[in-house]
């Protein structure tokens, strides 16, 4: 059997990093099983649709490298379709379901409901008041054809409902859950066609899913309350049942559902600040699935070759910020300085020192800058709380601390020894660098912290940080003398 699976995402807003990790799990099995990967877009639900939403989704997705072989792609600007199995969006397929419904009605699954909100409201209010579960009571179950053709002819609303089967348990496998059956006395007639004329999930999704030959129906557990309903159409229709897999939740450190109040939660917000979308990927796939070896960082590539649903928790995952940071921070240090400068650019742009066309002259300066302080970076937009000391003539001394240091007895005259041997050489590369220190514990008999603390200070301004030698190379010769004479000149009043 050849494996297809879909993602189908509605476009109702910000794409949040649940829905990317459902697509990166579909993505993993498909390729993992050498199968078809459909994107599908489930747009009939009209009140919440988000203009710009979609184009949101598909560059979410191609920005982290998630491909698919089926469905709504944008190229050039323009949204267009590839797959034999089309239309993939379900604004486009009302006809199909009009078909599939007029079935449901001729077999007796499905029925016409005239309801109107108040009555369903008060139904509802009188089954909580005795402690029921909420359900519609099938007033309009009831109705005879002539009743339901004369309403129909008049022109009343009307919904089009599921009539659930009786008496029966329905059961379905899951492939992180198990077996599971649910009695259908606890499953309410479903709405299937609203008012509008526009299909609901339930009856779509089902419809959708067995034309494109879906095999494996792989999404959030918040769907897994519907998978009866879902079930009972599968079998109405004479189709194959297929495979289900619900994914756990993305949770808060408290273990509630990640949300937008918590802080940042949708791909283009972690996009924004920086992270890599390798990154974001390689940490996803950890929140709700486990690896045989505790491994912790992954290419897309070992993900596709490690995943299994066999190892994806039942319970919700933890989404730990800190983590991220720590596996974004992993990802930023083994990738090149050059694709991080194209990154960083809109940072140095933003930090305003330099415009753009500097910046991209200096690139090799920038790119000596970033190989030095992207070990300290837990996302890229930070590099500008590290690029401080690479400005201008004179130095910000970041605390008290570091005047004191600059006010020992010592330091003028090692300062000025400084000064000195930065004078009598062409350029500061690293062999000057390298050597420097040992000359000047020579000549002035400092060492230790009484050697390297005073020339940090009076170079950068701080006491500690990165490679001192390295930092020299980057500033070199005249920016490090102008900024010794500042101190000098500011130690003298």
């Amino acid at each position: 059997m050849s494996i297809r699976v879909r993602f189908a995402p509605s476009p109702t807003g910000y794409v949040h990093i649940g829905s990317l990790r459902t697509a990166l799990y579909n993505y993993l099995y498909a390729k993992q099983n050498k199968g078809a990967f459909v994107l599908r877009i489930e747009d009939t639900d009209r009140s919440r649709y988000v203009e710009g939403a979609l184009e949101n989704l598909l560059e979410a997705l191609n920005w982290a490298s998630i491909s698919y072989d089926e469905g709504v792609f944008l190229e050039n600007g323009k949204m267009i379709e590839k797959g034999q199995y089309g239309p993939y969006t379900q604004s486009e397929r009302l006809d199909i379901y009009q078909e599939y419904i007029k079935k449901l009605l001729d077999q007796r699954h499905a029925y016409h409901c005239f309801c109107s909100k108040e009555r369903l409201d008060e139904v509802r209010g009188i089954q909580k008041s005795k402690g029921l579960t909420p359900m519609y009571d099938r007033h309009c179950l009831g109705l005879s054809e002539e009743e339901v053709d004369e309403k129909l002819i008049k022109g009343d609303p009307y919904v089009i409902r599921l009539k659930v089967p009786e008496r029966e348990s329905i059961q379905f496998n899951d492939l992180v859950r198990g077996q599971i059956a649910i009695d259908s006395s606890e499953i309410d007639d479903q709405v299937l066609i609203k008012s509008d004329g526009f299909p609901t999930y339930h009856f779509a999704v089902v419809v959708d899913d067995h034309l494109m030959r879906i095999t494996h129906i792989v999404r959030g557990e918040e769907w897994l309350t519907s998978t009866p309903k879902q079930v009972a159409l599968y079998k109405y229709f004479g189709w194959e049942v297929p495979q289900f897999v619900h994914l756990p939740t993305v949770l808060n450190k408290d273990k509630k559902k990640l949300s937008k109040r918590q802080g940042d939660v949708s791909v283009s917000d972690f996009k924004q600040k920086g992270y890599l979308p390798e990154a974001l990927i390689n940490y996803l796939a950890l929140v709700g699935w486990s690896p045989k070896d505790n491994q912790e960082i992954f290419s897309m590539e070992e993900l596709v070759k490690e995943f299994s649903f066999q190892r994806v928790s039942n319970t919700g995952g933890v989404f730990d910020i800190e983590k991220l940071n720590w596996v974004n921070n992993q990802h930023i240090k083994k990738t090149g300085n050059e694709r991080l400068f194209d990154l960083c650019l809109k940072e140095f742009v933003a930090y305003g020192k330099e415009d753009k066309d500097t910046i991209i002259a200096k690139k090799d300066w920038y790119c000596d800058i970033i190989e030095l302080v992207k070990e300290k970076l837990d996302y890229l937009s930070q590099i500008k709380d590290h690029i401080e000391i690479f400005f201008g003539e004179e130095v910000t001394f970041e605390d008290e601390t570091v005047i004191d240091v600059l006010q020992q007895e010592h330091v003028k005259r090692l300062l000025n020894a400084f000064r000195s041997k930065l004078m009598n050489v062409k350029e500061v590369d690293s062999d000057f660098a390298s050597t420097v220190f040992n000359e000047l514990k020579k000549e002035t008999g400092a060492k230790g912290k009484a050697l390297f603390m005073p020339i940090r200070a009076a170079v950068t301004g701080q006491l500690h940080g990165s490679d001192l030698g390295r930092i020299f190379v980057i500033l070199g010769k005249n920016a490090m003398l102008k900024r010794i004479e500042y101190v000098l000149d500011a130690l003298e009043e």
